[in-house]
Order: structure tokens, then sequence, then C-alpha cells
């Protein structure tokens, strides 16, 4: 259960940088970083979900359907 929660806050975070660069995006304020680097930190956690689920499958630790319908 607590890989599933880890995911999920993981995702969330994800959400959260594409957000941020939105609105650093919106607002144009050259005092604030740069939206690339909401972007690009959204690109590294989401390889980071993808190696982290694809591991987890590998060791069992959570289980995919046996049939998806």
């Amino acid at each position: 259960m607590w890989i599933k929660l880890l995911l999920i806050a993981l995702l969330l975070f994800i959400v959260f940088n594409l957000f941020r660069a939105l609105f650093l995006m919106l607002k144009n304020d050259d005092d604030q970083p740069s939206m690339s680097k909401f972007l690009g930190r959204r690109v590294w956690w989401s390889a980071i979900v993808l190696l982290f689920v694809i591991l987890a499958l590998q060791f069992g630790l959570i289980t995919p359907h046996d049939r998806p319908y």
C-alpha cells in the first residue's frame, strides 16, 4: 500500500511542477526562475516514476491486472 501512496505523491509532484511552469509562462517575469527548469524537473520525475513502476513490477511489489477488461 505504501508503494501506491508513494507513486501518487510523485505524480502529484509532477503535476505541481507542470502548473508551476504554466504560471511562470503566463507571468513572464525576469526575476523568477526559468520555465524550462520546472519542465525539466517534471521530465526527470516522470522518468523516475516510470523506472520505479518497472522495478516494482519486476520485484513483485505491485501486480498488474490479469485482464485489462
